[in-house]
């Protein structure tokens, strides 16, 4: 019975085997000298627009204001350096994620100011450039077209005054984006 079972399965194997549609791409037949023959063939693909922006550090430490510093008005530290590729032209914006800075009190009795607007923080592309108040509205910081990589440092000016920025640990979030329209 078991000789049966396994004829009757080879039977059925051997049956869809022959009897199986083929399915033929292309032929290829030769006669004669080389024995070969050649067919054309064809690949394609899309590639869609990929861009990426690489930043060395995730957070600036905005350099400490001395009292020559709140005379100015201001100071100066050099930001992160961001860094594009593109196979397309490529837009990145920056923008402030809130409207005020987040203060933290470090010192009893002067409680560190709640209502540091993110104005207060000015950027530029170059440390001695003209500097542009960050604002919650995206702006164009850069532009460019396809590249394997463009490197651009941000430098940052921060605003002080004697009577309203008391002693506090503040931060401010920023949002870049990358788009390639």
């Amino acid at each position: 019975m078991k000789l049966l079972r396994l004829s009757a399965i080879g039977f059925a194997l051997m049956l869809g085997i022959f009897a199986a549609p083929s399915h033929v791409g292309a032929q290829c037949t030769a006669s004669g000298s080389p024995d070969s023959c050649g067919l054309p063939g064809s690949a394609s693909m899309t590639a869609g627009r990929v861009v990426r922006l690489q930043v060395n550090a995730g957070s600036t430490a905005l350099t400490a204001p001395t009292p020559a510093d709140f005379d100015a008005g201001l100071n100066a530290t050099s930001g992160p350096t961001l860094t594009v590729s593109a196979n397309a032209a490529w837009t990145l914006h920056m923008r402030a994620f809130t409207a005020l800075w987040s203060a933290t009190n470090t010192s009893p009795g002067a409680p560190a100011r709640t209502n540091k607007p993110a104005a207060d923080l000015k950027w530029s592309t170059a440390p001695n450039g003209s500097f542009a108040a960050l604002t919650t509205t995206d702006v164009n910081l850069l532009t460019g077209s396809a590249t394997a990589s463009s490197a651009t440092t941000l430098y940052f000016q921060t605003l002080y005054n004697w009577t309203l920025d008391t002693p506090g640990n503040y931060s401010l979030s920023i949002v870049l984006t990358l788009t390639a329209p």
